[in-house]
């Protein structure tokens, strides 16, 4: 059974997703404010966050950039704001996924269904593979960079998988759209994607600016450069 913390304020909100999350058979815990939040995550691990981002003492912001610090659990984010400039902020700072308030308990239920399948990710054919210094163990889930370990979401490290097994091959943005998440690409646009190269970019990269192993095939997609 996965085990999910809301992080919500608003009594009617999570009484229903309470309610819904226990039907669909996961575990959840509640917290109403930001430094409730931080305290149960030092007590017990989760499986999955969902991050309301307007709180009584902070915003969901605020504990995905501490969570970050130190874990790679996905992260969605519940916002009343559909705002673009509110949903790069909070993919770029390491959320996986948001929903927009009001929102289908369905739609939600699926999403946290997806986002746990991606971040069970694994290839019995292979434990390792490697690429430019960088090394990804797929039975930990745990990648490094010259022998340092790099802190990546589970978008990000999915999407590092994908461009390592296919080297030189120049992967269209509908291919990764298809292989990253459902294949009815019901839950991701476009600027998403565009927000998961950036960041990972930024963590692979010794200059971000001037990227020498994930390039952008214009008006294609991208590949994977084997730097000799």
């Amino acid at each position: 059974m996965n085990n999910i913390l809301l992080v919500e304020d608003d009594l009617s909100l999570i009484e229903g997703l309470d309610f819904s999350l226990h039907k669909n058979g996961f575990q959840v815990d509640v917290a109403r404010t930001v430094q409730e939040t931080l305290s149960r995550l030092l007590e017990k691990k989760y499986d999955l966050l969902l991050l309301d981002l307007t709180l009584p003492d902070g915003s969901g912001f605020e504990i995905c950039r501490k969570v970050r610090q130190t874990s790679a659990v996905p992260i969605i984010f519940l916002t009343a704001s559909d705002e673009e400039v509110n949903i790069v902020m909070g993919l770029d700072m390491g959320g996986d996924d948001y929903i927009t308030k009001p929102f289908k308990l369905n739609e939600l239920i699926s999403r946290i269904n997806a986002l746990l399948r991606r971040a069970g990710l694994s290839d019995t054919s292979h434990k390792e593979l490697q690429s430019n210094g960088i090394t990804v163990c797929l039975e930990e889930s745990r990648v490094q960079k010259d022998g340092l370990e790099l802190e990546l979401t589970v978008a990000e490290y999915r999407l590092l998988c994908l461009m390592i097994q296919n080297p030189g091959t120049v992967l269209s943005r509908s291919f990764l759209l298809d292989r990253l998440w459902d294949r009815s690409g019901s839950f991701v646009d476009d600027n998403t994607l565009s927000v998961y190269i950036r960041r990972l970019r930024s963590k692979i990269e010794d200059n971000s600016e001037k990227p020498a192993y994930l390039l952008t095939v214009r008006g294609v997609g991208y590949k994977w450069n084997v730097v000799r």
